[in-house]
Protein backbone atom coordinates (compact mmCIF):
# COMPACT_ATOMS: atom_id res chain seq x y z
CA UNK A 1 0.00 0.00 0.00
CA UNK A 2 1.01 3.73 -0.84
CA UNK A 3 2.02 6.14 2.10
CA UNK A 4 -0.80 8.11 0.53
CA UNK A 5 -3.11 5.14 0.54
CA UNK A 6 -2.38 4.66 3.73
CA UNK A 7 -2.81 8.39 5.49
CA UNK A 8 -6.34 8.38 3.46
CA UNK A 9 -7.32 4.86 5.13
CA UNK A 10 -6.45 6.07 8.74
CA UNK A 11 -7.99 9.64 8.45
CA UNK A 12 -11.51 7.38 7.01
CA UNK A 13 -10.94 5.74 10.17
CA UNK A 14 -10.83 8.90 12.41
CA UNK A 15 -13.90 10.93 10.88
CA UNK A 16 -17.24 9.78 11.83
CA UNK A 17 -19.35 8.32 8.58
CA UNK A 18 -22.82 9.13 7.69
CA UNK A 19 -23.40 5.17 9.14
CA UNK A 20 -22.25 6.54 12.32
CA UNK A 21 -24.86 9.21 12.15
CA UNK A 22 -27.53 6.80 10.98
CA UNK A 23 -26.30 4.91 14.40
CA UNK A 24 -26.90 7.64 16.48
CA UNK A 25 -29.82 9.07 15.36
CA UNK A 26 -31.26 5.94 15.79
CA UNK A 27 -29.72 4.55 19.21
CA UNK A 28 -30.61 8.37 20.60
CA UNK A 29 -33.35 9.34 18.96
CA UNK A 30 -35.70 9.61 22.24
CA UNK A 31 -32.92 11.83 23.68
CA UNK A 32 -32.23 13.61 20.43
CA UNK A 33 -36.13 14.37 20.03
CA UNK A 34 -36.17 15.37 23.67
CA UNK A 35 -33.30 17.93 23.08
CA UNK A 36 -35.42 19.38 20.16
CA UNK A 37 -39.04 19.56 22.20
CA UNK A 38 -37.67 21.57 24.83
CA UNK A 39 -35.78 23.93 22.47
CA UNK A 40 -39.19 24.08 20.27
CA UNK A 41 -41.98 23.24 22.41
CA UNK A 42 -43.35 21.79 19.65
CA UNK A 43 -43.88 18.41 18.45
CA UNK A 44 -43.69 19.45 14.50
CA UNK A 45 -41.22 21.42 14.42
CA UNK A 46 -39.16 19.20 17.17
CA UNK A 47 -39.56 16.24 13.99
CA UNK A 48 -38.03 18.74 11.78
CA UNK A 49 -35.03 19.99 13.22
CA UNK A 50 -34.43 16.15 14.17
CA UNK A 51 -34.43 15.61 10.48
CA UNK A 52 -32.76 18.65 9.55
CA UNK A 53 -30.23 17.43 11.91
CA UNK A 54 -29.64 13.90 10.51
CA UNK A 55 -29.08 15.46 6.97
CA UNK A 56 -26.79 17.83 8.08
CA UNK A 57 -24.63 15.63 9.90
CA UNK A 58 -24.69 13.25 6.99
CA UNK A 59 -24.02 16.01 4.19
CA UNK A 60 -21.86 18.33 6.08
CA UNK A 61 -18.67 19.26 7.16
CA UNK A 62 -16.48 15.99 8.31
CA UNK A 63 -16.45 15.67 11.87
CA UNK A 64 -14.25 13.48 14.27
CA UNK A 65 -15.80 10.19 15.21
CA UNK A 66 -15.59 10.87 18.97
CA UNK A 67 -17.25 14.23 18.30
CA UNK A 68 -19.83 12.81 16.14
CA UNK A 69 -22.62 12.50 19.27
CA UNK A 70 -21.75 15.93 20.35
CA UNK A 71 -22.17 17.23 16.79
CA UNK A 72 -25.03 15.91 15.99
CA UNK A 73 -26.70 17.16 19.19
CA UNK A 74 -25.09 20.71 18.13
CA UNK A 75 -27.11 20.10 14.60
CA UNK A 76 -30.55 19.97 16.22
CA UNK A 77 -29.67 23.22 18.99
CA UNK A 78 -28.92 25.09 15.37
CA UNK A 79 -31.97 24.08 13.78
CA UNK A 80 -33.93 25.21 16.40
CA UNK A 81 -32.18 28.44 16.44
CA UNK A 82 -33.04 28.98 12.85
CA UNK A 83 -36.84 28.25 13.15
CA UNK A 84 -37.41 29.55 16.36
CA UNK A 85 -34.89 32.89 16.17
CA UNK A 86 -34.77 33.54 19.74
CA UNK A 87 -33.46 36.73 20.72
CA UNK A 88 -31.97 38.64 24.12
CA UNK A 89 -35.17 41.17 25.37
CA UNK A 90 -37.92 39.23 23.43
CA UNK A 91 -40.30 38.22 26.04
CA UNK A 92 -43.04 35.66 25.37
CA UNK A 93 -43.41 34.35 29.00
CA UNK A 94 -47.29 35.14 29.07
CA UNK A 95 -48.06 33.72 25.52
CA UNK A 96 -51.33 32.00 25.76
CA UNK A 97 -50.79 28.50 26.01
CA UNK A 98 -53.35 27.51 23.84
CA UNK A 99 -50.23 28.75 21.17
CA UNK A 100 -48.64 25.86 22.48
CA UNK A 101 -50.83 22.68 22.67
CA UNK A 102 -47.72 20.10 23.42
CA UNK A 103 -47.21 22.01 26.35
CA UNK A 104 -50.41 20.92 27.56
CA UNK A 105 -50.18 17.54 26.56
CA UNK A 106 -47.09 17.03 28.21
CA UNK A 107 -48.03 18.45 31.83
CA UNK A 108 -51.24 16.01 31.61
CA UNK A 109 -49.14 13.11 31.04
CA UNK A 110 -48.87 10.69 34.38
CA UNK A 111 -45.30 10.86 35.95
CA UNK A 112 -44.50 13.80 34.40
CA UNK A 113 -41.87 16.01 35.58
CA UNK A 114 -42.04 19.63 37.04
CA UNK A 115 -38.42 20.49 35.93
CA UNK A 116 -39.37 19.93 32.36
CA UNK A 117 -42.94 21.97 32.56
CA UNK A 118 -40.95 24.62 34.13
CA UNK A 119 -38.38 24.95 31.67
CA UNK A 120 -41.20 24.72 28.91
CA UNK A 121 -42.70 28.12 30.13
CA UNK A 122 -39.86 29.81 29.76
CA UNK A 123 -39.55 32.14 27.40
CA UNK A 124 -37.96 31.04 24.14
CA UNK A 125 -33.96 33.16 24.62
CA UNK A 126 -33.89 32.06 28.18
CA UNK A 127 -34.97 28.56 27.61
CA UNK A 128 -32.33 28.40 24.77
CA UNK A 129 -29.97 29.58 27.45
CA UNK A 130 -31.46 27.56 29.69
CA UNK A 131 -31.27 24.22 27.80
CA UNK A 132 -27.77 24.42 25.93
CA UNK A 133 -25.60 26.13 29.38
CA UNK A 134 -26.93 24.02 31.55
CA UNK A 135 -28.10 21.04 30.34
CA UNK A 136 -26.30 20.61 27.32
CA UNK A 137 -22.92 21.80 28.69
CA UNK A 138 -22.14 25.12 26.51
CA UNK A 139 -19.77 27.09 27.42
CA UNK A 140 -21.23 31.34 27.65
CA UNK A 141 -18.88 31.84 24.48
CA UNK A 142 -20.49 29.13 22.26
CA UNK A 143 -24.13 30.10 23.39
CA UNK A 144 -23.22 33.83 22.62
CA UNK A 145 -22.16 32.78 19.09
CA UNK A 146 -24.80 30.29 18.46
CA UNK A 147 -27.27 32.40 19.50
CA UNK A 148 -25.65 35.77 17.98
CA UNK A 149 -25.44 37.87 20.89
CA UNK A 150 -23.23 38.80 24.12
CA UNK A 151 -21.54 36.55 27.01
CA UNK A 152 -23.74 39.41 28.88
CA UNK A 153 -26.65 38.46 27.25
CA UNK A 154 -26.41 34.86 28.06
CA UNK A 155 -25.78 35.71 31.66
CA UNK A 156 -28.59 37.80 32.05
CA UNK A 157 -30.67 35.01 30.81
CA UNK A 158 -29.56 32.11 32.14
CA UNK A 159 -30.04 34.08 35.45
CA UNK A 160 -33.55 35.24 34.51
CA UNK A 161 -34.12 31.78 33.92
CA UNK A 162 -32.74 29.93 36.97
CA UNK A 163 -34.67 32.66 39.31
CA UNK A 164 -38.02 32.04 37.06
CA UNK A 165 -37.00 28.01 37.36
CA UNK A 166 -36.18 28.71 41.29
CA UNK A 167 -39.97 30.45 41.83
CA UNK A 168 -41.89 28.45 39.68
CA UNK A 169 -40.73 25.59 42.23
CA UNK A 170 -42.18 27.61 45.54
CA UNK A 171 -45.30 28.41 43.53
CA UNK A 172 -46.06 25.09 42.32
CA UNK A 173 -47.40 22.16 44.90
CA UNK A 174 -45.30 19.11 44.44
CA UNK A 175 -47.03 16.01 44.07
CA UNK A 176 -46.95 15.07 47.83
CA UNK A 177 -48.66 18.19 48.69
CA UNK A 178 -51.13 17.39 46.37
CA UNK A 179 -51.76 13.77 47.73
CA UNK A 180 -52.25 15.63 51.63
CA UNK A 181 -54.43 18.51 50.39
CA UNK A 182 -56.45 15.90 48.54
CA UNK A 183 -56.67 13.79 51.71
CA UNK A 184 -58.07 17.07 53.64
Amino acid sequence: MTERAHIQVREANVYASSEDFHTIFNEGLKELYQLSFLLTRDSAMAERCLVSGLEDCVSGNRVFREWARSWAKRTIVQNAIRELKPRPGQSNLHLSRAIFPDIDELLNRSGRHFEVDAMLRLADFERFVFIMSALENYSEHDCALLLECSVRDIREARTRALIELADSQHMEPSDNQLAVEEKK
